[in-house]
């Protein structure tokens, strides 16, 4: 059975930071190119981040470039993205989702609006206020 389990999430102040961690089990995880969504309320979901199999080439939404940092461990399997310097508008529930095609990862096809991903969890929620 697939599961992405996601933890880290919580309240935070403006300019803190939260560490967000995805779980990731019943599948070959090293071989999924993995992404960090987040859907704020009433909004649609947004692709911020994404990372390549063996734990390079990240790439970043303009909204979170220089605050937020992508990484993985494929002997943990779990999926981790660090956010620093957090903003009210970073407000919204974190999920991270997973596919297997390299040529979705290179033509970009991910940043589709209309893109389904092989796997993604349930979500872990982030609220920035102060």
């Amino acid at each position: 059975q697939v599961q992405l389990v996601e933890s880290g999430g919580g309240l935070v102040q403006p300019g803190g930071s939260l560490r967000l961690s995805c779980a990731a089990s019943g599948f070959t995880f090293k071989t999924y190119y993995m992404s960090w969504v987040r859907q704020a309320p009433g909004k649609g979901p947004e692709w911020i981040s994404i990372i390549n199999t063996g734990g390079y080439d990240p790439r970043y939404a303009d909204a979170v470039k220089g605050r937020f940092t992508i990484s993985r461990d494929n002997v943990k399997n779990t999926l981790y993205l660090q956010m620093n310097a957090l903003k009210p508008e970073d407000t919204a529930l974190y999920y991270c989702a997973g596919f297997y095609s390299f040529r979705t990862f290179y033509s970009g096809g991910y940043l589709s609006d209309d893109f389904e991903y092989d796997y993604r969890g349930q979500g872990t929620q982030v609220t920035v206020t102060s």
